[in-house]
């Protein structure tokens, strides 16, 4: 066991106040060395990604399951220690944490497959502290081993971002060779777009940010346009990443006969009145994504090693999580933001 696991303390943010991202919602810390419980191992946090749900839980679009929670739920890292009868992983593994953190394993959703639905999951960075901070725990039955020599900032991503856009795919029924739009174009959905480009789907993507439509095209995608625009033709599939609930009737209108649209994000802005012929009727199909299982996760880690995915990412200092947040909620990131902790490799840290 490494000594750095049980002494000392390290430094990390909270969520101390949820509420705007404008007044600060998160407090930088100092806590002791967490020691590892059970079937847990302390991972040393390489790169840790900030997703748009950790936004959510800081300005309180989500409920806090606890006070003054560590978040972050895109962790790469190399285990330190291990604790009792934790044994899947070595000293100096990498490793990496998802959302996902934990199920019962015995009722009837997980026992089907499906424990992304199981009603006692818990989460990373939401019921337990997650990444953004130097040193964590991690469960070892929900973490995933990683490559040694991949750079952690570009793997880090590929841990909420790429998983929750991966099911989103699947959840959207794209059929082969068809044409999916992709509403929103940030961390999740520029990574499902190589796996639905690599694939050979049409992709055409609707988004406000103009970064991100050229993105999108240097990607490969057919067409970039305006959030509210009508893609060139009508879509087969598409997946609502903008947590903006007035796009789910344009999105549904792009459709076309049988097509469906899955709604990727954990928190949605309010629907408007739908109306059954325009939007639903012709078998238009409309399904959200919850969640993933580690199914998912193995599935799409292995598709993204497979056909090569390169996220593009922007590096901040872990000192400066405050702002990569507030970069995210203003739409200055162009693909993910990836925390560095002073520890990991400084590289590139902006």
């Amino acid at each position: 066991m490494d000594e750095s696991a049980g002494a000392g303390d390290v430094g990390g943010w909270v969520v101390a106040e949820p509420r705007p991202i404008a007044s600060g919602p998160l407090r930088p810390v100092r806590r002791p060395v967490p020691r590892p419980g059970p079937g847990e191992v302390a991972v040393r946090v390489e790169a840790c990604g900030v997703c748009r749900t950790d936004l959510h839980l800081a300005e309180g679009d989500l409920r806090p399951h606890r006070a003054g929670t560590v978040p972050g739920h895109e962790i790469v890292g190399r285990v330190v220690a291990a604790g009792e009868g934790a044994d899947r992983f070595a000293p100096g593994d990498r490793v990496g944490g998802a959302w996902l953190r934990g199920t019962c394993g015995v009722c009837r959703y997980c026992r089907a497959g499906r424990e992304n639905l199981c009603p006692s999951s818990v989460y990373t960075g939401w019921d337990a502290d997650g990444g953004f901070t130097e040193l964590t725990l991690l469960p070892e039955e929900f973490a995933y081993p990683l490559p040694g020599g991949a750079d952690p900032a570009e793997l880090a991503p590929l841990l909420c971002a790429g998983i929750i856009g991966f099911r989103a795919l699947r959840r959207a029924a794209l059929p082969a060779g068809g044409r999916l739009g992709l509403y929103g174009f940030g961390a999740s959905a520029h990574l499902a777009a190589q796996v639905a480009l690599a694939e050979g789907a049409t992709v055409h993507v609707l988004t406000r940010s103009a970064a991100a439509r050229r993105l999108a095209l240097d990607l490969g995608a057919s067409s970039a346009r305006g959030a509210y625009d009508a893609p060139p033709e009508p879509l087969d599939s598409a997946i609502l990443f903008a947590p903006v609930g007035d796009l789910v009737p344009v999105a549904l209108a792009a459709l076309d006969r049988g097509g469906t649209l899955a709604v990727a994000g954990i928190h949605l802005s309010d629907i408007p009145a739908l109306n059954y012929q325009h939007h639903l009727f012709q078998e238009r199909n409309l399904r959200s994504v919850t969640s993933n299982t580690r199914a998912d996760g193995r599935d799409f880690l292995a598709t993204a090693e497979r056909i090569g995915i390169h996220p593009t990412v922007t590096r901040y200092p872990l000192a400066a999580a405050d702002r990569a947040l507030a970069d995210l909620a203003a739409d200055r990131v162009n693909g993910a933001a990836v925390l560095i902790p002073p520890s990991a490799p400084t590289s590139d840290v902006s």
